[in-house]
């Protein structure tokens, strides 16, 4: 038993239960509103539990969090830690398939994911309540027998390594990586966390070069495949050895081309695999894990259960939470600015310090107070300085813990141009107001400001997925808090003892501000290249970050500014801010007693200008309430003129608010405005207490905003940036969009809005205001604790704000573009970025429309169906891309429905289409052979999906706007397809899949976008070219070691051109009887070599007759049917009239 239960008084034993287990018996503080039962249990392991019982739950869910993460790889190994993450879920010894436990939770309404931290690994699932037992019992199964399956060793390496690439082009991951690449030499925090094949590859290609890895890949004698024919348990197969994992065998064996299994990677790949069960031999320890089970189970059950599963996992006597205390910025990394070279076009300016590691500050937070103040967006605020000089957009602050042991203070400006020709200005005044909080002290009231918003939020949180609250309950296990205080404490912040001022929180906060110095932190400036050079020059040479080549240089800041950032503040402009007047006062909540809560809102008033849709909040029971107006207007979007003039007036709307609504955002009382394609959409939520004084505020703004040209031009500046950055981002999102280019009638391209952009002038913007808020049509949703008559009165004042005039509704609604039955279009275009490596396929079949309810059920169950299959075949299996996906889509406006399978992948996307059409293919037969057993399952599943209740009043809300907005009214549209479900046979299934899904249907409409990489591949080369290259080389009478180049070059995969050739130019030149001239002669017979014998991953595919290729996506467009006006589906008859004032 652990030490640590056993020892404390507040634990007791449960020696009755099958299988022994501890539990605390204190009470879990948690929030008065929340109805869930929590138990705390510990495990002889020392594994603890929180159990949460919660009798309205429609899914369960488990988290579990292991506390060793990227930062505890080995040095000579960096990505071991995701290695494993992604390893662990092939194949268990009690359940061996390596899919097994995807298909089970597929067809159970479940899912499954993880990631990797610095200092944690998180596993994590979601599945239909009763179906929890088995799916704990496959997930326990990862931590105490996983197979670590071998021949799964090369696919999950390339899967690494394709995650990785597909960051490689994504600012946040390079950036982040030359922050952690300028830590002090020897920190744990310079790891490479992600890897990639090349870091995981490494050690056992060089153990392969000095012939030092057996055929079985380890030199220590150990194995590491199957034995006698069946492949065991990590634990089970292989025992650590006793000495350092470098260490060679003394009698090294020849070197061995062949693999007990395939896909395990050849010596180099089994000498990986057996590094990562040593290492979580070590790591994965029963106490360092940290599980959360949510189910519908009793607290006894779920205790029984988890004693059961986990028990078995072994504890192998680790410290349960390994800190790292030392701070990564040593001497030579403070004071220091960093300048980096950015892919995307972005302005930023960082200014970092070291911070104590913040959890062990619970009670007070002192980083979370300073942040208040460094982060304020108020009055007097340095965000408000520094806007108001034109240099920045946004302004963020706040602690973040990066690894267990230590934090940083991380002060963000997201500049303008013209701040970044500023970079000193702006940062300078970072450390004023720095200065600003030194020279200041704190009254009381503003601590308790904070304890009481964080106590109100804590009393009134609602409900969210389970996974995802599972997550975070694990995470909260490993705070240093009381046992009890796990649920409430990471939540909460005390008030300042006034009488023990020493120790009180202030005191903290003044320690901290101590170390937020300039001579103690480091400043890092972002932009690309011809900006850092244009402002300043060509100052230093640039370095480049070994991972992801990112471009960057160090420089200590001079003594004139270190002299000036230690000085006093002298910008009058910034001062502490005042009370808030935002924070509700009113949280009564007026319950509404029904027998079973309402599952629709009523349509409450409609007039010629406006319709209104209310539902009191009867389920929730929070003083909270969510607002949703859309004020449409055809010249919102009548052109992309008027698009982009319509998006700057909304930008410009919440830019003029910031300062008056911050404060009410502090407080729990949110807005957002934004262009859409019909108009302006107005999103409000929070208490509601003061929520319509905010929107009273947001109207008066819209409707009187006087537009000065020096924040257009900064809005203008930022939409720019933003779309020409839109052309950088990842080829699976862009392809999708363009996707949708194709089928929306009101829709511009993104090169389109660009074009407009420079010549909009103040003028324009103001009379696009005017003329699109004066003739609008407009509907509101309002759900929550407000009574229908102050419901009424919100949309009487946006009426009388607005003095609007009405329009008829068909002018704004959203309509299809129906690309027809028997047609296969390819639209083909470069992928915008020259540096991307990736390429991808959005491929699209249409079944039908979304309005008739068996074609919509009977798509959804196929797509269900399909999901997993697909990326277990297009991923796992063929390795085409990290990113695969198969799911329903709909159209915009909702009318069309049908298939969509994406896939980003270093492959041809001609190519990935032949895959998509071979695994279509390979669906058809496995729908014949589906049993009615897994069929009924599949069933089951899908009807517990379309029953799942929103988990609280954002989700409630958006369910029901979206059939307010589509203009269907269709309500109790997932309880309908519910019933449906049933109904569904297998010969629907297969009918509706031959007909609009397969490729040999003359009948289907699909439809196919094609993003080609413009970055070349690297050149592979094939085994018949190797081997033809080999007879070449015998045929001159050289002898050839066959045995060694099929070592060297193929034990993963098919080897790079430009390896095979430094191979074997170095074995020719040291062959005696081979000349030089002779040698090159001998290399200058490849190229044809491997034109006659091509690589098969070097294939692009070949087009398939009856293809259509875009050539005028325009044209295209126009040829299209264009979707039946929406009407409602439903005539619920709410209203006695059809006008009511």
């Amino acid at each position: 038993m652990a030490a640590s239960a056993t020892a404390d008084p507040d634990w007791r034993r449960v020696s009755t239960a099958p299988t022994p287990y501890t539990v605390f018996t204190k009470l879990i503080e948690k929030s008065p509103q929340d109805d869930r039962d929590y138990r705390l249990i510990e495990l002889d392991n020392g594994l603890r539990a929180m159990l949460v019982h919660d009798a309205k739950t429609d899914k369960a869910a488990a988290s579990l969090n292991v506390a060793v993460g990227h930062l505890n790889d080995p040095d000579d190994m960096p990505g071991l830690a995701h290695f494993c993450e992604h390893l662990l879920f092939m194949g268990t010894e009690q359940y061996p398939g390596e899919n097994e436990y995807q298909e089970f939770l597929t067809k159970n309404n479940g899912y499954s994911n993880a990631f990797t931290g610095a200092s944690n690994t998180n596993y994590y699932f979601s599945v239909s309540t009763n179906a929890l037992p088995g799916a704990l019992s496959r997930f326990a199964a990862f931590f105490h027998c996983p197979l670590f399956a071998p021949s799964c060793t090369s696919r999950e390496l390339n899967a690494v390594d394709s995650e990785h690439k597909k960051n490689q082009q994504s600012d946040s991951w390079r950036i982040s990586q030359v922050n952690k690449h300028l830590s002090k030499e020897g920190h744990a925090w310079r790891k490479f966390g992600t890897g990639n094949k090349e870091s995981l590859s490494k050690v056992g290609r060089e153990l392969k070069a000095r012939g030092l890895l057996g055929s079985n890949g380890n030199g220590n004698g150990h194995t590491n495949g199957p034995v006698s024919g069946v492949i065991k348990s990590a634990d089970g197969s292989f025992a650590p050895p006793p000495a350092s994992s470098l260490v060679p065998s003394s009698v090294p064996s020849v070197n061995s081309t062949s693999s007990e299994l395939e896909g395990d990677g050849g010596v180099v790949g089994r000498e990986t695999r057996r590094r990562l069960v040593e290492w979580w031999s070590k790591e994965y320890c029963a106490g360092r894990m940290r599980l959360c089970i949510i189910g519908k189970e009793s607290l006894d059950d779920m205790a029984d259960m988890v004693a059961k599963l986990f028990s078995p996992v072994k504890n192998r006597g680790q410290v349960p939470l390994p800190m790292i205390i030392e701070h990564p910025f040593g001497p030579n990394e403070i004071g220091t600015m960093v300048s980096v070279q950015t892919i995307m076009s972005f302005y930023v300016l960082d200014v970092l310090f070291p911070l104590d590691y913040q959890h062990r500050h619970w009670r007070y937070e002192p980083g979370g107070f300073l942040a208040h103040f460094l982060g304020h967006e108020g009055p007097g605020s340095l965000h408000s300085y520094l806007k108001n000089k034109g240099w920045i957009t946004t302004l963020d602050a706040g602690p973040q813990n990066l690894g267990r042991g230590f934090a940083m203070m991380k002060v963000t400006l997201q500049l303008t141009k013209e701040g970044f020709e500023n970079y000193r200005a702006g940062m300078l005044a970072v450390f004023k107001y720095l200065s600003l909080l030194r020279s200041s002290s704190f009254p009381a009231w503003y601590q308790r400001e904070l304890s009481t918003i964080c106590a109100t939020r804590f009393r009134f949180a609602e409900k969210y997925s389970p996974d995802n609250y599972a997550i975070r309950v694990t995470q909260m296990l490993a705070y240093p808090v009381p046992p009890e205080r796990i649920l409430s404490a990471p939540q909460l912040v005390e008030e300042w003892d006034e009488h023990d001022p020493a120790n009180s929180g202030e005191h903290e906060v003044h320690e901290t501000l101590e170390g937020l110095r300039v001579g103690k932190g480091r400043v890092v400036l972002m932009a690309k290249v011809d900006e850092h050079e244009r402002v300043r020059g060509n100052v230093a040479e640039w370095e480049t970050e070994p991972w992801y080549g990112t471009s960057y240089r160090v420089e200590k800041l001079d003594a004139d500014f270190l002299a000036q950032a230690e000085s006093p503040n002298d910008i009058p402009e910034l001062y502490l801010p005042g009370p808030n007047k935002f924070i509700p006062t009113n949280m009564n909540v007026e319950k509404c007693l029904v027998d079973k809560p309402l599952r629709r809102p009523r349509l409450i008033r409609e007039t010629p200008l406006s319709s209104l849709w209310y539902k009191k909040d009867d389920y929730f029971l929070v003083p909270k309430a969510q607002v949703m107006l859309a004020i449409r207007s055809p010249l919102a979007n009548a052109s992309a003129r008027t698009a982009t003039l319509t998006h700057l007036f909304a930008e410009l709307v919440n830019d003029s608010l910031t300062e008056i609504v911050y404060d009410a955002n502090l407080a729990g009382l949110s807005y957002y405005l934004v262009g859409h394609t019909d108009g302006l959409c107005l999103i409000l939520w929070g208490y509601n207490d003061k929520l319509h004084v905010l929107a009273r505020n947001v109207l008066e703004h819209a409707n009187n905003l006087h537009i000065k040209a020096d924040r257009l031009a900064v809005m203008k500046e930022q939409l720019k940036r933003g779309l020409e950055n839109y052309f950088l981002n990842g080829p699976c999102g862009l392809s999708d969009d363009f996707g949708c280019y194709l089928m929306q009638e009101r829709k511009w391209t993104m090169e389109e809005i660009l074009a407009e952009i420079p010549s909009v002038t103040v003028e324009e913007v103001q009379a696009q205001m005017s003329g699109l808020l004066s003739k609008i049509n407009m509907r509101m949703l309002l759900l929550g604790n407000m009574s229908k008559d102050e419901a009424v009165r919100l949309m009487e004042m946006a009426e009388n704000t607005l003095q609007a005039s009405p329009i008829s509704i068909p002018e704004v609604l959203d309509r299809t573009l129906i690309f027809p039955n028997a047609s296969n279009y390819v639209w083909s275009r470069l992928v915008p970025n020259p540096n991307e490596p990736n390429s991808c396929l959005a491929y699209y079949t249409r079944v039908g429309s979304a309005l008739e309810p068996r074609t919509r059920v009977t798509l959804a169950l196929l797509a269900q169906i399909l999901s997993e299959p697909a990326f277990n075949v297009l991923r796992t299996r063929e390795q085409l891309g990290y990113n695969v996906s198969c799911s329903q889509w709909a159209s915009p406006g909702d009318s069309e429905i049908g298939l969509r399978i994406l896939i980003q992948s270093e492959r041809d996307p001609v190519y990935l289409e032949e895959r998509v059409e071979a695994f279509l293919d390979e669906m058809k037969e496995k729908l014949f052979k589906t049993d009615e057993i897994e069929f009924e399952e599949q069933k089951t599943g899908l009807e517990h999906a379309a029953r799942e209740a929103a988990k609280n009043q954002a989700e409630e809300t958006e369910g029901h706007w979206r059939q307010i907005r589509s203009g269907y009214l269709d309500f109790l549209r997932c309880d309908n397809d519910a019933d449906l479900v049933k109904t569904i046979t297998k010969e629907d299934v297969i009918s509706m899949f031959l007909s609009r899904i397969h490729p040999s249907s003359s009948s289907r409409a699909k439809l196919s976008v094609h993003l080609r990489s413009q970055k070349p591949p690297a050149q592979k080369i094939s085994n018949s070219a190797m081997e033809a290259f080999e007879s070449l080389v015998t045929a001159r009478g050289i002898t050839v070691d066959g045995q060694r180049w099929r070592s060297e070059l193929t034990g993963n995969g098919e080897p790079l051109v430009s390896h095979f050739e430094r191979y074997w130019q170095a074995t020719l030149a040291g062959e005696p009887a081979v000349t030089p001239e002779v040698g090159k002669e001998i290399m200058a017979s490849l190229p044809a070599l491997l034109e006659q014998h091509p690589a098969p991953t070097e294939s692009k595919g070949k087009i398939k007759d009856g293809v259509v290729f875009i050539e005028d996506p325009k044209a295209f467009r126009a040829s299209l049917k264009v979707s039946a006006l929406p009407k409602p589906l439903v005539d619920w008859g709410d209203l006695p009239t059809s006008i009511q004032s």
